[in-house]
């Protein structure tokens, strides 16, 4: 059942995996409309240019009919009012990823009581996939097609040689 509400998923998406693609389909599933919100973040040195992130991810989630990806360089909480969204989707594949989206988690509610948190967790044959492990792969010639939409391969490929 989906609830009338707007829901942010953000991230990097450097690339978009097949762990990002499967916590999608569980949100647009929940909510009305998904925003897939990419990150600039330059400290993290992107492997993709911001453009290409969105162009990736767009072309991933083709299918979704209540999605929208969206770049965004300010407050996650401040994105959220400006799109009108309740909700914040964070994806949790570890324990060790949670003391970490706890502590964001929390932070965003003391910036903006209004926006609520979820949690949700992937497939479980997708919950070891990271952006990090697949850029990895990628530059050592490996295959990352059982991780990553063929366009992503292809532009890894492309990129990263």
């Amino acid at each position: 059942m989906k609830q009338a509400l707007t829901a942010i998923y953000p991230g990097t998406f450097d690339p978009i995996t097949h762990g990002h693609s499967d916590l999608v389909n569980r949100a647009s599933n929940l909510f009305k409309k998904v925003i897939i919100a990419i990150a600039v973040n330059p400290s993290k040195q992107p492997v993709f240019d911001l453009q290409q992130r969105i162009d990736l991810t767009n072309e991933v989630l083709a299918d979704f009919d209540n999605i929208e990806v969206l770049p965004f360089d300010i407050l996650l909480v401040d994105f959220a009012k400006e799109h009108d969204a309740q909700v914040v989707i964070r994806g949790i594949r570890a324990v060790s990823d949670f003391e970490f989206e706890f502590q964001l988690a929390s932070m965003n509610r003391r910036l903006a009581p209004d926006i609520e948190t979820i949690f949700l967790t992937p497939a479980d044959k997708l919950a070891y996939i990271s952006s990090s492990l697949v850029k990895e792969i990628a530059s050592h010639g490996g295959d990352v097609s059982p991780f990553v939409h063929s366009s992503v391969k292809a532009a890894l490929k492309t990129r990263l040689g």
